[in-house]
């Protein structure tokens, strides 16, 4: 399909403006197929993947169908889980910055009903909402669609797999029959023609061809490994390419728990994103990695929908998907504008079947190669080195280290012997940098605007980061997402704070008693705090009587499933008032609250607290690992 500029599109002067803003110049293949279709008002059925400009090909003609005088809603878009929402209100906004008098908003569950009663009450005219949240304001009486002209159902065929198609057919039939009804999904399955039958009419089919579904610039390979050897292999590739943005993709909510925690063991920046996890957490985790502060997501595939990051190098599936589309949207997270990417694949024993599926379906290779050895990952190292030595001697400017060479030289030493003299020394040197970044890290200061606080409990007190957490957010008023760095040692710890928050915690903590033990908080000092030269407060801990901390875990009370849609239920009872998103797990009966099917049923919550397992004490507690930095007790292997 030969593709257009947008300034040959029949657009507004101020939609144009956006689009140069967000620097884009050429429309993508389903932007130059669907945009003209759809700016006439007929029904549309888009084939497209993740990645391929979709949003903005139906967000640009809703924007341009809408009546800015009129603040009735008059477009709604349906997404599978609010993290879609979220984006693709996000690129909405990005759009109408110069549309005077155009408000949109997304509804989701996870958040509170009074801050979108204040928005529909003040009037929108584009709403985006997961299939849940809007149906109970529809029932509410709080969003009205007599007026809408438009309805968008992004990622159709997603949200019929999670069981939304009762809910969608609700929305529709209080939408008025003269309407545009446009399907956005990556298959044309038997339930999305079902539908597009009954509530379309006369639908013209957009859509990007097989052959440009999958992307050429990914390199796809898989290794056979059983499940045990699957978290060394993961981290080889990850030490030995230098990974620094890197997905990996879990088939079970406990499957990503467990790996985070492994990971976090090694001393790698981790985060995981499933169902379980509330809104502020999803939100936490997904700033982090977009900021770079997380090397590391590891998600099941529907917490994953709606993760829009461009630098991502590689996606891992530590699990093999369920389904062939699955494959697709994993790897299309890898390789984006432009830029190349790695996907790779973990297979054992009938997996080898499912993966010649995926081959079939993809129309690609996926290469076999051996389990990488430590050999292998010490040669990689070096050969990216050695680029590095390509890269700077094109750049030139060599003359004057030249001339330092050539002493060397003049007494007969080769000019390779020399060469490889160095490239051992910048080893043996990286090494070394890396045997001492722990250290390294735990000698400098905080980072602006936090203070570092000396804990008086450490791992052989069996200390975990969210235990600090649990305990300066029960304790003060601090939230669990604004807590910073955290580095356990054997003996003691230390954890960043905002500063606005230390005198608090000082005061409330100084000197306090927890499970029976006497525990310090203060303000951390260089002279005699230093882990790696030890001083009088050290050598105080080390001569107190060891006593464990607790003897099991701190929140043991987890009702954690294995799949991402429904899962096992815990022991406690469910969350009172909590969100029915279908997507999470259950931790047992939930009382009450929206019917968004993604989101999180925790456990009983004591004082008011959002998170999934049993919480001690209010507030918005993200994960340990979660606040402002993540864990770094960082025990990488040496190459």
């Amino acid at each position: 399909m030969e593709r257009i500029k947008f300034q040959e599109l029949p657009l507004s002067e101020e939609i144009q403006r956006a689009i140069v803003d967000l620097g884009y110049e050429e429309a993508s293949p389903i932007q130059t197929a669907a945009i003209p279709v759809l700016l006439e008002g007929r029904d549309v059925i888009g084939q497209a993947q993740t990645g391929t400009g979709k949003t903005a090909a139906f967000a640009i003609p809703t924007i341009e169908g809408i009546d800015p005088n009129n603040r009735e809603v008059q477009a709604l878009i349906l997404c599978p889980t609010r993290e879609l929402a979220i984006q693709v209100s996000e690129e909405i906004q990005k759009l109408v910055k110069y549309k005077k008098g155009i408000s949109v908003v997304p509804i989701y569950g996870g958040q509170p009903y009074e801050r979108q009663l204040r928005a529909l009450k003040q009037g929108v005219q584009i709403v985006i909402g997961t299939p849940g949240r809007v149906m109970d304001h529809i029932e509410r009486g709080t969003l009205r669609l007599e007026t809408t002209k438009t309805i968008i159902l992004d990622e159709a065929d997603e949200m019929l797999d999670m069981g939304f198609r009762e809910d969608i057919e609700f929305v529709l039939t209080k939408m008025p029959e003269d309407r545009q009804t446009v399907f956005f999904s990556a298959t044309m399955s038997k339930p999305i023609m079902e539908l597009t039958r009954k509530y379309q009419t006369n639908p013209e089919i957009v859509k990007v061809t097989q052959q440009q579904l999958t992307v050429n610039n990914i390199e796809q390979i898989y290794f056979e490994v059983r499940s045990g050897g699957k978290m060394e292999v993961t981290t080889r590739l990850i030490d030995m390419y230098n990974f620094k943005v890197v997905i990996i993709f879990c088939n079970t909510k406990r499957m990503v728990d467990e790996l985070v925690s492994n990971l976090q063991a090694r001393g790698y920046f981790a985060d995981g994103l499933h169902g379980d996890l509330n809104q502020n957490q999803r939100t936490n985790v997904m700033n982090k990695f977009k900021a770079g502060t997380l090397e590391i997501l590891v998600a099941t595939d529907v917490a994953a929908r709606g993760i829009d990051v461009d630098n991502v190098e590689a996606v891992i599936n530590y699990d093999l998907p369920q389904d062939d589309e699955s494959y697709v949207h994993r790897i299309g997270r890898t390789g984006r504008a432009g830029k190349s990417g790695k996907a790779f694949s973990f297979v054992a024993g009938r997996d080898l079947y499912k993966l010649r599926d995926i081959e079939r379906f993809t129309k690609a290779k996926i290469i076999r190669q051996n389990v990488p050895t430590y050999e292998d990952v010490a040669e990689v190292r070096t050969t990216l080195v050695l680029d590095q030595v390509k890269e700077v001697i094109q750049k030139g400017g060599l003359a004057k280290h030249v001339l330092k060479i050539e002493r060397l030289v003049d007494q007969d030493f080769t000019t390779i012997d020399i060469a490889a003299a160095l490239l051992k020394l910048v080893m043996k040197d990286t090494k070394a940098k890396e045997k001492s970044a722990e250290a390294g890290e735990a000698k400098g200061g905080p980072k602006p605007g936090f203070d570092r606080l000396f804990v008086t409990l450490g791992k052989k007190d069996r200390l975990h980061p969210k235990d600090l957490v649990d305990i300066l957010t029960t304790h003060t008023s601090i939230p669990g997402g604004k807590v910073g760095d955290i580095d356990l040692y054997d003996r003691f710890s230390f954890i960043e704070v905002p500063t606005d928050y230390t005198s608090e915690i000082l005061e409330r903590l100084a000197v306090t008693e927890i499970n029976g033990m006497t525990v310090k908080f203060q303000k951390a000092e260089k002279k005699n705090m230093d882990p790696a030269e030890g001083g009088r407060e050290l050598q105080e801990l080390e001569d107190r009587p060891r006593k464990k901390f607790y003897d099991g875990p701190f929140n043991n009370n987890r009702g954690g499933g294995d799949r991402d849609r429904g899962g096992d239920r815990g022991p406690s009872r469910g969350g009172y008032g909590g969100d029915r998103d279908r997507g999470g797990d259950r931790g047992g009966r939930s009382y009450g609250g929206d019917r968004d099917r993604g989101g999180d049923r925790g456990g009983r919550a004591f004082g008011g607290g959002d998170r999934g397992g049993r919480s001690f004490g209010g507030g918005d507690r993200d994960r340990g690992t979660s606040g402002g930095g993540g864990f770094r007790e960082r025990k990488r292997r040496d190459f």
